[in-house]
C-alpha cells in the first residue's frame, strides 16, 4: 500500500474528483480518500449539472482542462440552452444527467488513471508541523504528502433531518466526518454552520405524465467541452415534466410548519437563501399562489423521479399528503423521503484567493465545506485548488482568475474577501462584466490558462488557435465586402455599397444568411456563435472593457507587501480590523471588503506608492 504522496485529496464529491483528476492529469502522485466508493462524484441532490452562470462555470471548468463537461456530455439524458431568447450574457446550458452513469464513469476514471489512488477510509487527522501540513491520519494509518486539499461537502459532522427525526449521518445515509472540524477549530479555523436539503423521489411508474406539462430538451448539437463533444439527438434524450403547487398544498404545509425542522428550532444551520426549501418559498413568498415542481429523471437504471422544487424537512407523512396535492402527482408512491442536512463549514474569509489556507501552509479547501452549493460551484474550486497546489509544489505562482475572466474568478473573490452568511450560489447578477463572461467565449478567456498549467492538451489547444484564426480572417471578410458578394443580398437587404459585416449588426440577420456554404463548413457552431455575437454587441463589449480597464487600475495594484493594516496612516479601526482578518492582496480586493470606504482606499493608495 502506498502511503507517500505528492497529494492527498479528502472527499471525492464533485470538487475532490475535480481537484484530484486536475494533480494526477498534471503527473503528480494523488489520493483521494472517500468514506465511500458510492460517494464517489454522487449526484445526492438535483440530477443536473449547468443551469444560469452555473453552465458557464462547467465551460469554464473545460476550458482550463478539467474535468465535468466531458463527464456530463458522456452522460446527460437531455441538454438545453436556457435563456435563448435573451441576451447573449445570460446563456447557458443545463443537462440532466444519469447519476448513475455519471458516478461509475468517475470511478472507471479513477481506476485507469496511473497517478490515482482511491482510499475508502475516514481521515480524521492533519498531521501539521510548523504550521505546515505533511500529512493525514486515519484510525489505523498515516500517509505523507506535500498538500491536503480538503473537499468533504456536506460531511462533516453531517445531521439530517426529517421532521423530528435526526441521524447523525452524511447525504444518501453515508457515514459523516467526525472529527476533522473539530480539529480545523483547534487550529484555528472559524467553523460555521450551514444547512442545505433535497426532495421525495417518487417511483416513475406512480406518476400521472399526461396531467402534466412536457419539458423537451433543445434541438439542437449542444455540448459543455469544447472539444471531447458527445451529442445526444433530441429523440434520444429524457423527457422532464413541469408541474406546480397550489392552494392545497400550502395549506397543507402552513397547518404542518410547526413540525418542519427548520422552523421547530431543530436545525441551528442557516438554509441557502436562493435555493430553499418548500417551506421558506411558502412562508417568504406567501403572495404567491404556486410554485414550480420540474419532475425529472434520475437515471435509466433508476426507477425513480426527482421533484426540483420541493426540498423539506416535514414529517413523512405531512410529505404525502402535501405531494399527492400537486397535479400529476395525486398517486405518487414514495421511494425516498425528502430531507434537511446541516453541516459544518470554515469562513472562506481565512483562505488566499489560491484558496490555500491562511493559517496552515499547503492546506488546501475548495467545495462547500467553503459554504457554496451547487456541483459546479464545487467543481470549479476543486479544479482551481488543485491547479494551485501543484504550482505551489513547483515553486509557481498561483493561478488567480479575475472577476472580468471567469464567473470562477468572481466566485472565489466573493467568498474568500466577503464571506457567506448562507450558502453561497452563484447568478448571473453576482458578475458586473457578465457580457464579458459568456457561454460561447469560455475559451477564448480562459484555455490559454489550461494550456499554460498543462491541462489542456497541444493538439485542443491547436483547433482552438485555427478556430481563432479563422474568425479573425471571417471578421475581416465582412468589413472588407459588401452586399454584392452574395446573390440576392442587395435584393432582399437594400444598398449594394454596404459591407457584411454592418449588414450583421441587423437583429434578425444570421452568418449563414450572408456567407456561402463552403466558407460557414470550415467554421465550428460556437464560433459561427461567437462571430455573430462579437459583431451584433460590439458597442456593449467595447464600453464593458472600458470600464474594466478603469477598474484594473485599483484591481492591479499589489497589497501582498503590507503584513499589518496598521502601519497605513488615517484608516479606521474598522478598516484595519478586517484588512487585518481578510489581508486583500489587491486594492480592488479591499474595496469589496464590506465596510472599507473610499478615504480607506485612498490612505491605502498612497501608502503603497509612497512608502
Amino acid at each position: 500500500m502506498i502511503t507517500n504522496f505528492d497529494v492527498i485529496v479528502v472527499g471525492a464529491g464533485h470538487a475532490g474528483v475535480e481537484a484530484a483528476f486536475a494533480c494526477a492529469n498534471l503527473g503528480y502522485k494523488t489520493a483521494i480518500a472517500t468514506l465511500s466508493k458510492d460517494s464517489v462524484a454522487e449526484a445526492p441532490c438535483n440530477p443536473s449539472i449547468g443551469g444560469p452562470a452555473k453552465g458557464i462555470v462547467t465551460r469554464e471548468i473545460d476550458a482550463l482542462g478539467g474535468m465535468q463537461g466531458i463527464a456530463t456530455d458522456a452522460n446527460q439524458l437531455q441538454m438545453k440552452l436556457l435563456n435563448s431568447s435573451k441576451g447573449a450574457g445570460v446563456w447557458a446550458l443545463r443537462a440532466q444527467i444519469d447519476k448513475l452513469k455519471y458516478h461509475k464513469w468517475f470511478l472507471k476514471q479513477i481506476a485507469a488513471h496511473k497517478n490515482l489512488t482511491l482510499l475508502e477510509t475516514e481521515i480524521r487527522e492533519l498531521i501539521i508541523k510548523n504550521k505546515k501540513v505533511i500529512g493525514v491520519k486515519t484510525s489505523t494509518k498515516k500517509y505523507s504528502c506535500k498538500k491536503v486539499i480538503i473537499t468533504t461537502g456536506t460531511y462533516m459532522k453531517a445531521i439530517t433531518h426529517i421532521g423530528n427525526i435526526k441521524k447523525e449521518e452524511g447525504p444518501s445515509s453515508h457515514k459523516r466526518s467526525e472529527t476533522l472540524s473539530t480539529q480545523l477549530k483547534k487550529l484555528g479555523f472559524k467553523i460555521i454552520r450551514l444547512k442545505t436539503g433535497t426532495p421525495p423521489r417518487i417511483y416513475k411508474d406512480s406518476i400521472d405524465y399526461d396531467q402534466m406539462t412536457i419539458e423537451l430538451g433543445t434541438n439542437d448539437k449542444l455540448s459543455f467541452s469544447h472539444f471531447n463533444q458527445k451529442f445526444v439527438p433530441l429523440k434520444k434524450q429524457q423527457v422532464c415534466y413541469l408541474t406546480y403547487t397550489n392552494d392545497k398544498t400550502h395549506k397543507i404545509i402552513k397547518k404542518n410548519i410547526n413540525k418542519s425542522a427548520m422552523y421547530s428550532g431543530q436545525i441551528s444551520g442557516v438554509g441557502p437563501r436562493y435555493c430553499p426549501s418548500i417551506e421558506d418559498k411558502i412562508v417568504r413568498f406567501a403572495s404567491k399562489p404556486r410554485h414550480q415542481v420540474f419532475v425529472e429523471p434520475e437515471s435509466l437504471e433508476m426507477d425513480t423521479m426527482y421533484l426540483q422544487g420541493l426540498s423539506t424537512s416535514l414529517p413523512k407523512d405531512v410529505q404525502e399528503k402535501f405531494v399527492h396535492s400537486i397535479v400529476g402527482l395525486k398517486h405518487a408512491k414514495f421511494k425516498k423521503y425528502a430531507y434537511a442536512i446541516e453541516y459544518d463549514a470554515i469562513d472562506a474569509r481565512d483562505l488566499w484567493p489560491s484558496l490555500e489556507s491562511k493559517l496552515i501552509k499547503g492546506l488546501y479547501f475548495a467545495g462547500q465545506v467553503n459554504g457554496t452549493s451547487g456541483y459546479e460551484e464545487a467543481a470549479c474550486q476543486g479544479l482551481m485548488a488543485g491547479i494551485n497546489a501543484i504550482n505551489s509544489i513547483k515553486g509557481k505562482k498561483p493561478l488567480i482568475l479575475k472577476r472580468n475572466e471567469a464567473y470562477i474568478g468572481v466566485l472565489i473573490d466573493d467568498i474568500v474577501t466577503k464571506g457567506v452568511n448562507d450558502p453561497y450560489r452563484l447568478l448571473t447578477s453576482r458578475a458586473e462584466y457578465r457580457l464579458l463572461l459568456r457561454n460561447d467565449n469560455a475559451d477564448d478567456r480562459l484555455i490559454k490558462y489550461g494550456y499554460k498549467v498543462g491541462l489542456v492538451k497541444k493538439q485542443n489547444h491547436d483547433k482552438y488557435l485555427d478556430q481563432d484564426l479563422l474568425i479573425k480572417h471571417t471578421l475581416k471578410f465582412l468589413k472588407s465586402h459588401n452586399l454584392s458578394y452574395k446573390k440576392g443580398l442587395v435584393k432582399k437587404y437594400g444598398n449594394s455599397s454596404h459591407n457584411l459585416y454592418d449588414l450583421l449588426k441587423r437583429p434578425n440577420v444570421k452568418l449563414s444568411n450572408i456567407l456561402k456554404t463552403q466558407q460557414l463548413k470550415k467554421l465550428t457552431k460556437n464560433s459561427i456563435k461567437k462571430i455573430e455575437i462579437k459583431v451584433k454587441f460590439e458597442g456593449y463589449i467595447k464600453n464593458q472593457n472600458k470600464y474594466v480597464d478603469r477598474i484594473n487600475q485599483f484591481e492591479n495594484l499589489d497589497l501582498s507587501n503590507i503584513k499589518d493594516f496598521r502601519e497605513v496612516k488615517h484608516l479606521s479601526l474598522e478598516a484595519i480590523d478586517k484588512l487585518n482578518r481578510i489581508r486583500p492582496l489587491t486594492l480592488g480586493q479591499a474595496q469589496r471588503i464590506s465596510g472599507i470606504n473610499l478615504p480607506d482606499l485612498i490612505a491605502i493608495k498612497y501608502y503603497i506608492e509612497h512608502e
